[in-house]
């Protein structure tokens, strides 16, 4: 035990399975996917989110209306979590550090203006655009295309007003802001962050973006690891954010930690005969293997069900030359882009807290038994990015 030891002390997850630390429990003990959309967004299946009741986290309906879908669901989020870790009372000295995509287009206006553009010949189409652009679009568009904003709202909202980071970009947005408020509590830069990311699946843009990247499988589910027929992510609607504090401040406050959050490591990778990947992840494997304890290990795996990453990942946990227990969380919630590795580590903070862990969904999953007291998250993303983190239980003794 030590005083710059990292805690988990709140998670908020908003997911296919629903809102709530129980919801959530209750999905990791079915051998079935959270909620699963297979016609609206056909061919494509994915995990739509539930409806969330927004004036409980975001009571003025002015912020509620300037903010878009994956705003207001990151911040609902955001609000979840301060509200489980007790610490409204906190937020003006809270670090708050962000991952979100560029935000979100308005089908309906592309759709009216490809309409009325399609008949006309060029000349006529450029000043048509100019018109239909000037009346349907917010003087602030250029700006709600930015993932700050999601920092922004959740300023405003809840009041979070210490230091503030923002990142996009797969899943390296997640794991880095992540990475990037344990190393500020663990240095002494900060005492108390809230970090997570918010990810909207039901939109055409995305899927059809995804899609043309072959990162995407269509036609029937198949759980993350049987996914040979078909390789590729089914995307799910996914928000999460955590309160990370350090160790002594949490204690001398009487707030109970979630997890301990260890090692959090991220990397980049061509994926090419030249630069393979992993490198970065699979020395923060060695490093921390002498730590954990013997016996099978859970893993919490963030693995899409793309080809590559897909076997990139196995390589990797196989390097550990261990028994593992391998859940890919994709498998019930889908895949949350930027929101997916903090997603994960707040499942993997909730197992830890509850002694649970999710019951296998497939062949290579292997069974655990009794309860985790070390977790793996790992974050081997659709395109280049790669990450690890290790959590655990945070003893008796050990608490307020």
């Amino acid at each position: 035990m030590a005083d710059n030891d990292i805690w988990v002390t709140g998670i908020g997850l908003v997911s296919a399975a629903g809102e709530s630390r129980a919801a959530h429990l209750a999905a990791l003990a079915k051998p079935e996917p959270a909620a699963l959309d297979t016609t609206s967004f056909a061919p494509f299946p994915l995990h739509p989110g539930p409806p969330l009741e927004l004036d409980r986290q975001i009571p003025k309906k002015g912020d509620q209306r300037q903010m878009e879908p994956w705003q207001r669901l990151g911040t609902y989020a955001a609000g979840l979590a301060i509200d489980d870790a007790a610490a409204r009372d906190l937020v003006a000295e809270m670090d708050l550090i962000v991952a979100a995509g560029g935000g979100e287009r308005d089908i309906a206006l592309d759709d009216s203006i490809l309409a009325a553009l399609a008949p006309l010949p060029p000349e006529a189409a450029a000043v048509k655009l100019n018109e239909m652009l000037a009346g349907g679009l917010r003087p602030t568009l250029f700006l709600a295309q930015l993932s700050n904003l999601l920092a922004g709202n959740i300023s405003i909202v809840h009041g979070v007003t210490g230091s503030s980071r923002t990142f996009m970009g797969e899943e390296s947005a997640g794991a880095d802001a992540l990475r990037i408020a344990a190393a500020r509590l663990a240095e002494g830069s900060s005492r108390i962050a809230l970090v997570g990311g918010a990810y909207i699946a039901t939109r055409w843009d995305m899927l059809l973006l995804h899609s043309a990247g072959g990162l995407l499988r269509r036609g029937a589910w198949a759980p993350v690891f049987s996914r040979a027929d078909e390789p590729g992510a089914v995307c799910g609607t996914q928000a999460a954010f955590l309160v990370l504090e350090a160790a002594a401040h949490a204690r001398a406050r009487g707030a109970k930690g979630l997890a301990r959050l260890g090692l959090v490591a991220t990397g980049q990778a061509r994926r090419s005969a030249a630069d393979p990947g992993h490198t970065a992840v699979a020395q923060a494997l060695q490093h921390v293997a002498p730590r954990l304890p013997e016996g099978p290990l859970p893993v919490i795996s963030g693995c899409t069900g793309v080809a590559q990453p897909t076997v990139l990942e196995r390589e990797v946990l196989g390097g550990m030359h261990r028994p593992l227990a391998v859940r890919a969380a994709g498998s019930r919630f889908g895949w949350g882009v930027e929101a997916a590795f903090p997603a994960n580590a707040a499942l993997a903070a909730l197992c830890l807290a509850e002694g649970a862990f999710p019951v296998p969904m497939e062949p290579l999953e292997a069974p655990f038994p009794g309860p985790p007291s070390d977790i793996l998250v790992t974050g081997f993303g659709a395109w280049r990015g790669e990450a690890v983190a290790h959590l655990a239980a945070i003893p008796a003794e050990e608490q307020a």
